[in-house]
C-alpha cells in the first residue's frame, strides 16, 4: 500500500453544510460519484436537516446533531442495500441538506383586484397586501415535490407559488365571511388567521408550513375612497339618502359661487337650495320641515333697509334698493313692479310677493287701471 492510499484510509470523511447565504432552502452535498467512507462523520447544524437518497429512493432524515454513519443510524438505506451485517467500503449515497430556519418577511399582494359584493356599496373591487413567513416543516415532503434532482433551491423557487395560494384563499375567505369593506381594517388580524388556516393544506403537500400571515391593507377603488371621504364630512348624516341631498347642496354652492353665471339660472338654483336644506333639515331632526318659498335672488341676503318702510325688490334674480314707498309707486305706475315681484324688507325677514304685503298695498291701490279703449 503507497503512502497516498495509506492517508486517505486514516483520514475520516465529514459531511456537513456550511450556509452562507440568507436565501437556500436546499443544498446537495458534493462527492465524486457520491461515494461516501464507512464511518464518516455527519454534522447537522441547527436549522438544518440532512435527507439521505439512495438510487432516488428516500431514505434516513437525520435532524441537528453529529452521527458516526453506519448500519445503526441508517436503518432504512441499509434496508434498501441489503446491508444485514454491516459494511467497511464506501457506500453510494446522495446527501441533501434542507435549511429549516424560518424565512420572514415575504411580500404578497394581489395582482388584480378582487371582485366583491359589498352589502353597502354593491359590486366592488378590492385590492390587498402583505408579508408572511414560511418554513420547511417537512424535509423529506419538500425534497421529493421541489427539489427532486435538481442540485440547490433557493426560496425563488416556491415564493411565487405560495403567493398564488395565498391570494387565491384570501379571495375565498373574503367571498365566504362576507365582511363589509369599511369593516375590513378593523378585522385584518382575523383575515390572515383564517387565509393561514385554510392553507394549511395546500402546504402540507409541499412540506412547508406558512407563519405570521398579515393582511396590512385593504384597498378600495380611488372613486369608493373619495365618495367615502365626502360621507364622512357630513357628520350625522349617514343613509345614502341624505348623502345624495348633500352632494346636490354641494354642486349648487359652487354654482353660486360662479360670478359668470347666468342670473336667471341663479334665481331658480337658491330657491332649488333652500327646498333641499329644508329636507336636509328634516334627515337630521327626524321630522318633516315646511317647504320654503321658491325662488330668491342669489346674492343672499341685502343689507338692512335704512327705515322700516323700504324694500329691497327682485330683478332678474338680483337684489335691487332700497326702495321707498314713493319709488315703488312709481315702479308700479311703470309696470317694473307688479303683485308677483318678490320684495324683502327687514321685518318680512323672508323674500315674498309684493301682493302679500299688507304695507304695499297703498302701492297698488294707488295705480290706476288701464285706460278704456278709444271709441
Amino acid at each position: 500500500m503507497g503512502l497516498m492510499d495509506r492517508l486517505r484510509g486514516e483520514l475520516i470523511d465529514i459531511v456537513e453544510w456550511t450556509d452562507t447565504s440568507r436565501d437556500t432552502l436546499a443544498w446537495k452535498f458534493p462527492r465524486h460519484q457520491n461515494e461516501i467512507k464507512s464511518g464518516a462523520k455527519l454534522v447537522v447544524r441547527e436549522g438544518q436537516a440532512a435527507v439521505f437518497v439512495d438510487q432516488g429512493q428516500l431514505a434516513d432524515v437525520f435532524d441537528p446533531g453529529t452521527y458516526t454513519l453506519d448500519t445503526a443510524n441508517l436503518p432504512i438505506l441499509s434496508t434498501i442495500e441489503g446491508w444485514k451485517y454491516g459494511f467497511e467500503s464506501p457506500f453510494k449515497a446522495e446527501v441533501f441538506f434542507v435549511n429549516t430556519r424560518r424565512f420572514p418577511d415575504q411580500k404578497w399582494g394581489t395582482k388584480n383586484p378582487i371582485m366583491l359584493r359589498d352589502p353597502e356599496f354593491g359590486p366592488t373591487r378590492l385590492r390587498a397586501f402583505g408579508t408572511y413567513a414560511f418554513r420547511v416543516s417537512d424535509p423529506a415532503t419538500f425534497l421529493e415535490t421541489i427539489v427532486g434532482t435538481s442540485g440547490d433551491v433557493d426560496t425563488g423557487a416556491i415564493t411565487d407559488q405560495i403567493r398564488n395560494i395565498l391570494v387565491a384563499r384570501f379571495t375565498d375567505v373574503l367571498g365566504e365571511s362576507k365582511l363589509a369593506a369599511l369593516d375590513m381594517a378593523a378585522n385584518v388580524d382575523e383575515l390572515g388567521g383564517f387565509v393561514a388556516e385554510k392553507m394549511a393544506d395546500d402546504m402540507d403537500e409541499y412540506g412547508i408550513e406558512v407563519l405570521n400571515l398579515l393582511v396590512e391593507n385593504v384597498s378600495l377603488p380611488p372613486a369608493v375612497e373619495q365618495a367615502l371621504d365626502q360621507r364622512t364630512s357630513m357628520g350625522v348624516i349617514g343613509d345614502l339618502g341624505a348623502y345624495t341631498q348633500y352632494q346636490t347642496a354641494q354642486a349648487i354652492g359652487k354654482a353660486a359661487e360662479n360670478p359668470g353665471g347666468a342670473a336667471a339660472a341663479a334665481g331658480v338654483g337658491l330657491g332649488a337650495g333652500l327646498a333641499m336644506a329644508n329636507q336636509m333639515g328634516a334627515a337630521m331632526t327626524g321630522g318633516q320641515a315646511q317647504p320654503q318659498q321658491a325662488s330668491a335672488p342669489s346674492s343672499g341676503a341685502p343689507p338692512p333697509p335704512p327705515d322700516a318702510a323700504s324694500f329691497h325688490v327682485s330683478k332678474d334674480g338680483q337684489s335691487t334698493g332700497p326702495f321707498g314707498l314713493d319709488a315703488l309707486r312709481q315702479q308700479a305706475r311703470s309696470g317694473d313692479l307688479t303683485r308677483e315681484s318678490f320684495v324683502w324688507s327687514q321685518s318680512l325677514g323672508e323674500w315674498k310677493k309684493a301682493g302679500d304685503v299688507d304695507a304695499l298695498r297703498p302701492v297698488f291701490d294707488a295705480t290706476p287701471p288701464p285706460p278704456p279703449d278709444a271709441a
